[in-house]
């Protein structure tokens, strides 16, 4: 039986990789504050990739997906964006003539602030510390 969707759901589930958030009203704070804010992706718009990958996995269309693994608030910017973007739309061309099929674009882009970890801690030279978890959780020194 699958669970009907809710923006709570989550919730519900074993968390994993989340970070331990010491301060309840901060967090609780941070979610009503990011709970008022538009959406990031329409629901137009994930029903149109969704039939996009459909095209994909049968075959009649190939997904390119690009961006970095990991992301820095220091080293973000339009410019970043834009040079990402543009190599993807210049390897997609490149792509589409040597298949001959539709190329279905997926930036990685402006989602890898977190990153998961095996490990909650990190010990160097006997100091141990929450480890690295990306920008938008801690920082990176030690």
């Amino acid at each position: 039986m699958t669970q009907t969707w809710a923006p709570d759901t989550w919730r519900d589930k074993p968390a994993k990789q989340l970070p331990a958030y010491p301060d309840e009203a901060a967090l609780q704070s941070a979610e009503k504050e990011i709970s008022a804010l538009p959406p990031l992706v329409f629901a137009g718009e994930a029903r149109r990739l969704k039939a996009q990958l459909a095209d994909v996995a049968s075959g009649k269309a190939f997904v390119l997906q690009g961006g970095d693994c990991a992301e820095s608030f220091s080293e973000f910017g339009a410019n970043k964006i834009r040079d990402t973007f543009r190599v993807l739309l210049q390897m997609a061309i490149i792509m589409t003539f040597g298949g001959s099929v539709p190329v279905v674009k997926m930036g990685r882009m402006a989602g890898q602030f977190a990153k998961p970890r095996s490990e909650d801690n990190e010990t160097k030279n006997g100091e141990t510390f929450p480890i690295y978890r990306g920008d938008i959780i801690n920082g990176m020194d030690f």
